[in-house]
């Protein structure tokens, strides 16, 4: 068994190997800049800044890290075609060879729906988001937001979104792979719609209207992924027709028992 996973393990290595260099040497020409990267993210915020707060550093340390937090991130994403590219090489060999050439539209899209998510999130709940957290209580006290914990929450509002955008994306791969089709997605809708709620609360600042600004997208994304798994991976006819069985019989039996 051991001998079998072998070669894919060789190829994840290289796939990984290849991914984190790309990030690494990116890392490097992100922090010859990382200012005005840094002066980007914090400027939803000092747009909802009240008037004498402004961003500060408790600790020592803390500018340098933060800089490091800042140019790991740009880094990172703009080495995302490169990341998603090596992914589709990893799995490559496990489809047929007309899926083997969507490599570019899976790159192309995975890329323009992540940033979709981050740019949504920068533009729209960021800017929300922090104006309700900032001056909730700004009358009784004095906002100055530490820089490091502001990098980290930010960043992690921007993957949390750009992940969650990739939902489409997902379901295109998992549905060319017979995985998943429109029906196992529409059967799965109620559940998904909680889960989607859930990690909207999870990922989003505690207030209800940026999670509805998180979960509301992802809601319209779900009826994407079905178009889409639709469009890739219809459910059989058969199955469609012995559903509308089921249905039919377990009314009639309902009437009957009326």
């Amino acid at each position: 068994m051991f001998d079998e996973l072998r070669p894919h393990l060789k190829e994840l290595r290289k796939r990984l190997g290849i991914s984190l260099a790309v990030v690494f040497i990116m890392f490097f020409v992100c922090f010859s800049f990382w200012e005005p990267l840094l002066a980007w993210m914090i400027h939803p915020l000092n747009g909802v800044l009240p008037e004498g707060s402004h961003v500060i550093f408790t600790k020592v340390q803390e500018p340098f890290f933060t800089a490091l937090k800042v140019s790991f991130f740009a880094a990172l994403m703009i080495s995302l075609p490169v990341i998603f590219w090596q992914f589709w090489l990893f799995v490559s060999p496990g489809l047929y060879e007309e899926e083997k050439r969507l490599v570019i539209p899976f790159v192309f899209f995975a890329t323009f729906m992540f940033l979709s998510g981050a740019a949504f999130c920068y533009y729209v709940v960021v800017p929300i988001g922090f104006n309700f957290l900032i001056n909730f209580g700004a009358q009784l006290f004095t906002a100055l937001p530490s820089i490091g914990e502001y990098v980290g929450f930010f960043t992690k509002l921007l993957f949390g979104f750009g992940i969650a955008f990739e939902l489409p994306v997902i379901t295109f791969f998992f549905a060319k792979l017979g995985l998943v089709d429109d029906k196992a997605l529409i059967g799965f809708f109620r559940y998904a719609i909680i889960i989607i709620f859930a990690v909207s609360a999870i990922l989003t600042p505690p207030d209800v209207l940026t999670q509805f600004l998180m979960a509301g997208p992802l809601v319209i994304l779900y009826g994407l992924s079905i178009v889409v798994a639709k469009m890739v991976n219809p459910a059989s006819k058969e199955e469609n027709e012995e559903e509308e069985k089921e249905e039919d019989a377990e009314t009639k039996e309902i009437e009957d028992k009326k």
